[in-house]
C-alpha cells in the first residue's frame, strides 16, 4: 500500500481524513473544485460529511488523491463485497421447516430426478423436491447454504445522522504515533494496527527512547528489525523476557507468551465438531506443532545473540527471568543456535548466561515468596512482597485474606507510588466484586473465551461486614493515591487553576484497563461499554466474511439472544429464523469466489417491548472447524429513516445506517463472540467483546454477559477520573462548554492512547 493509503486508514478511525501536503496553507476564499463536490457528494452517500478546513483541504487535492481516498473508503466500507444474503426479501418468512429438510435429505439419497421425482436440480448439485422450499425465494441453495449468485452494490444514503469527518495532516499523524507509543496502557487491537501501520510511513521518532509497555515496545522492535535498525530495536528489549515476546511475536503473531502445548490444545478444541465425522480435532493439533516449529536464519540468530549478550544485567537475574518460560528457552537456545555464537569471541556475556541458565545457578523470587507463605510468616511474606510492587499487586487481596487486611495495605501503601496507575485502576475495578461472594468474577484466558471463577476459599472466614471493609479500603487507597499523583503532576508542571467541562457521557464510559479488544474498529472508535442510543425503531445486525477467499464451504453464523422480563429465553439463529421482533436472513454456508458472504438479523425494538424483552444479546459463531474467521466484520445499523431491504435480492447494507462495526484480527483465538448487547428499555447498545468457545449460540452463558455487563457499569469512568483530576489540581468544573479553558468531550474519549495519557 501507498503512504496515503495507509495513514488514511488510520485517520479514518479517528472520524477524519489525511490530506498531507495539500493541508496547508489554506485560504477562507479557496474555490470548491468539481473534483472535490463530488467526493463530498459521495461521502455523504457513505454516511459522512466534512467539516470547513477539510472541505477547503480537499479543494487542493488532484483527482488522483481523491481517488485513492475513495478507494480506501470503499474497501473499509466493503462497498465492493457480496452483501447478498440467502433469502430475498428476507423480511417476509419464508416458511421452510425441519419437515422441508429432512425430505429434501432423502430425495437426494434416493436420487431425485434421476429416480423420478419432480422437482429441481440446483448448480450445487442438490435436489429440491416440489412441495419443499419455494426456490422463488432463495439466492443459492436452501439445503446446504451455498450461494448461487452474488451481488454487488449496496444501498447508500439512508441514514439520518452524518459522521462529520475533520482534517489531519503529518503533525496530527506524528502525534498519533507519539500517543501510541508512549501509552500507559496495552494497546488493543485497533492501536496495535495503527501503530503498525504508522511505523511503516513514518518509522521510530528519534524523541521516542523509551517506551513504557513491553507490549509495543515490541511492536516497535519489529518495525525496526524491518527497516534494519537492529541496534535500536536491541535497546527497546532490556531484558531475556522482552526477547522471548519479539521471537514469539515474529513467529506466531501473538503477544502474549502462551505455551505451544496450549496452543495444540486449543487448535484441537477449535476443530472438534458436533457431528463426529467433521472432527478434526488430532489433525488440528498435529498441523499447530507442525506450525510452531522454529527455524531461523543466520541474520536472525546473530541479532538476538547480539541482544542477548548486550543485556545489561547480571546473569543469574537474567537466568531467573528466563525460568518460567525454561522450556520454550531451551528450545529457542537450539533453534537459534546460540551455543555456537557463546563460543565465539566478544561473546562473552552469553556464554556466562547460558552457564547459568543450563546449571540452575540462580535463585528465584518466587520460590522465597512461596516459602515463607508456607510457613506462615506474615511479616517476611509483606516485605518478600514489597520487593516487586507489581506481583504485590496482582497478589494484594489474597495476601490480604492470608495475613490481615490493615498490615497488608500498610505495606503496599508504601510501594503503590512505583506502580503504574492501570495496575491500581484495576485493583479498584475488581475489588467490589472480588470480595463478594454472591458475585460472579470472569477470567479470559489468552486463549480466548471467557470463565467464571468461584470465590476465594478464604472469604468465607470474614463477615460480609469484613469484606465490605476490604472493598473499601481498595478504593480509598486508589483514590489517595491518583489524588496525590494528580497534584504532584499540578505542583511539577504548575499548573494553574483552570476551569474545566467534561461532558456527562463520560461518565458512562469505563476506563479502558483490562479490556484488550482483539476486533479491529476501521471506521470509527469506541472504548467497551460504551453506551451508543438508537435512533430509530429497528437495529439491523450484519455479518459478512470469506473476502480474499476462493469459493469453499466456511460456515460463519450471526445470531441473537432475547431474554425477557419473565425469564424465559428466545434465539434467533440458523435454526429459528424468526423469534420475537426478530428475522434472520437464512444461513449461509459456503462463500463465492473471493467477495465474501453476509447474513442480517432485524430487530424491531416496538415488538421488543411488547414481547417483554429485556434486553438482546449480538453474537456470531464459527459453526465450521476453527476461529472466527480473520476479516469477518460484524456490526449493526440504525437509523430514524426506514432502511430498505430488497424484495429483488434480499441486499440490505447501508454504510451511511452503520452505528458501529468492527473486523476480527488475526489475534483472534476464539471460536464465538458476543459484539454487543441492546438494552431494551432504554433504547440503548451497549459495544462490548466478550470471546466464547462455543460452537453455536446455545453454548453461551447469558450469565457471563450479565456479569460482564455489570463489571463494566461498575468500572471507574473516564468521567470520574477527569472530575477527580480536576480537584486535585483545584480546577472548576463549568457545564457549558464555551465558558471552558478545557473541554473533554465525546470525541477527545474516543481516541483511547490520548486519553490513557492523560489520565494514567
Amino acid at each position: 500500500m501507498s503512504h496515503l493509503e495507509l495513514l488514511t486508514r488510520v485517520a479514518l478511525r479517528s472520524q477524519a481524513l489525511y490530506i498531507g501536503t495539500y493541508a496547508q496553507p489554506l485560504t477562507d476564499n479557496m474555490p470548491t473544485s468539481a473534483d472535490a463536490t463530488a467526493f463530498v457528494a459521495r461521502l455523504a452517500k457513505y454516511g459522512y460529511g466534512v467539516e470547513e478546513p477539510l472541505l477547503r483541504a480537499l479543494a487542493r487535492c488532484p483527482q488522483q488523491t481523491l481517488t485513492t481516498i475513495t478507494d480506501v473508503i470503499a474497501d473499509v466500507l466493503g462497498l465492493q463485497l457480496n452483501w447478498m444474503p440467502l433469502v430475498r426479501g428476507w423480511k417476509v418468512p419464508t416458511g421452510e421447516s425441519a419437515l422441508d429438510h429432512v425430505a429434501t435429505f432423502f430425495a437426494n439419497i434416493v436420487g431425485g430426478d434421476a429416480a423420478g421425482l419432480p422437482g429441481q436440480r440446483l448448480a450445487c448439485g442438490h435436489f429440491i423436491p416440489e412441495g419443499t422450499f419455494n426456490l422463488e425465494r432463495y439466492n443459492g441453495c436452501p439445503f446446504c447454504g451455498r450461494p448461487l449468485a452474488t451481488a454487488n452494490y449496496v444501498h447508500t444514503g439512508q441514514g439520518s445522522k452524518l459522521r462529520m469527518l475533520r482534517l489531519l495532516g503529518d503533525s496530527d499523524m506524528l502525534a498519533e504515533l507519539h500517543d501510541l507509543l508512549t501509552s500507559p496502557t496495552p494497546l488493543d487491537a485497533t492501536q496495535q494496527d495503527s501503530l503498525q501501520l504508522l511505523l511503516q510511513v513514518y518509522g521510530m521518532p528519534n524523541d521516542v527512547t523509551e517506551i513504557s509497555m513491553r507490549e509495543t515496545a515490541i511492536v516497535a522492535a519489529k518495525a525496526l528489525v524491518a527497516r534494519g535498525e537492529d541496534s535500536r530495536a536491541g535497546a527497546l528489549l532490556p531484558s531475556p523476557t522482552d526477547i522471548l515476546r519479539y521471537l514469539w511475536y515474529v513467529h506466531t503473531g501473538l503477544l502474549k507468551l502462551i505455551e505451544p502445548r496450549t496452543l495444540m490444545q486449543h487448535a484441537a478444541r477449535l476443530n472438534s465438531h458436533h457431528h463426529h465425522p467433521e472432527d478434526r480435532s488430532r489433525e488440528a493439533a498435529a498441523a499447530k506443532q507442525a506450525e510452531l516449529r522454529l527455524s531461523y536464519k543466520r541474520a536472525d540468530c546473530r541479532r538476538v545473540a547480539i541482544w542477548l549478550n548486550n543485556i545489561n544485567m547480571p546473569a543469574a537475574q537474567a537466568a531467573e527471568q528466563m525460568h518460567p518460560k525454561r522450556g520454550m528457552w531451551i528450545q529457542i537456545i537450539r533453534a537459534l543456535r546460540l551455543g555456537e555464537y557463546s563460543r565465539r569471541k566478544g561473546f562473552d556475556r552469553l556464554r556466562q548466561l547460558l552457564d547459568v541458565f543450563y546449571h540452575s545457578d540462580y535463585a528465584t523470587w518466587q520460590g522465597g515468596v512461596d516459602y515463607v507463605r508456607n510457613i506462615k510468616d506474615g511479616e517476611a511474606l509483606l516485605r518478600k512482597l514489597s520487593e516487586r510492587p507489581g506481583s504485590f499487586a496482582r497478589a494484594l487481596f489474597s495476601t490480604m485474606l492470608r495475613v490481615g487486611a490493615e498490615p497488608t495495605l500498610r505495606a503496599f501503601s508504601a510501594c503503590a507510588r512505583h506502580l503504574p496507575a492501570r495496575l491500581l485502576l484495576s485493583l479498584e475495578n475488581a475489588a467490589s466484586t472480588w470480595f463478594d461472594t454472591d458475585a460472579e468474577r470472569l477470567a479470559r484466558p489468552l486463549t480466548g473465551g471467557t470463565h467464571r471463577l468461584p470465590p476465594h476459599p478464604m472469604l468465607a472466614l470474614y463477615t460480609a461486614e469484613q469484606r465490605h471493609e476490604m472493598s473499601k479500603a481498595i478504593s480509598k487507597l486508589f483514590a489517595d493515591e491518583m489524588r496525590r499523583r494528580y497534584e504532584q503532576l499540578a505542583t511539577d508542571v504548575n499548573i494553574r487553576p483552570k476551569r474545566v467541562f467534561i461532558e456527562p457521557q463520560l461518565f458512562n464510559i469505563p476506563v479502558a484497563v483490562g479490556d484488550r479488544s482483539t476486533t479491529i474498529q476501521d471506521t470509527d472508535c469506541a472504548l467497551m461499554g460504551t453506551r451508543m442510543p438508537v435512533q430509530g425503531d429497528n437495529i439491523r445486525l450484519f455479518m459478512q466474511w470469506g473476502k480474499g477467499l476462493h469459493a469453499q464451504h466456511l460456515d460463519m453464523d450471526l445470531s441473537c439472544r432475547i431474554a425477557k422480563t419473565d425469564g424465559s429465553v428466545e434465539e434467533c439463529a440458523y435454526y429459528n429464523l424468526t423469534a420475537t421482533g426478530a428475522m434472520h436472513s437464512g444461513d449461509i454456508r459456503a462463500v463465492p469466489e473471493m467477495v465474501g458472504a453476509a447474513e442480517y438479523v432485524e430487530l424491531s425494538l416496538p415488538e421488543l417491548r411488547r414481547g417483554g424483552a429485556r434486553y438482546v444479546t449480538f453474537t456470531c459463531n464459527a459453526y465450521s472447524r476453527g476461529k472466527v474467521q480473520p476479516g469477518l466484520v460484524v456490526g449493526w445499523m440504525d437509523s430514524r429513516y426506514p432502511m430498505t431491504v430488497s424484495d429483488q435480492d434480499g441486499v440490505a447494507y447501508d454504510p451511511s445506517c452503520v452505528q458501529h462495526q468492527v473486523r476480527v484480527s488475526e489475534g483472534n483465538l476464539s471460536k464465538g463472540l458476543v459484539f454487543g448487547v441492546l438494552d431494551v428499555a432504554r433504547g440503548e447498545i451497549v459495544w462490548l467483546e466478550m470471546p466464547f468457545t462455543g460452537q453455536t449460540l446455545q453454548q453461551l452463558d447469558s450469565r457471563q454477559v450479565e456479569s460482564l455487563l455489570r463489571r463494566l457499569s461498575e468500572k471507574v469512568s473516564v468521567g470520574q477520573l477527569l472530575q477527580m483530576r480536576a480537584e486535585a489540581t483545584k480546577a472548576r468544573l463549568v457545564s457549558i462548554p464555551e465558558e471552558a479553558d478545557e473541554t473533554y468531550t465525546l470525541e477527545w474519549a474516543m481516541q483511547p492512547a490520548r486519553v490513557a495519557a492523560a489520565l494514567l
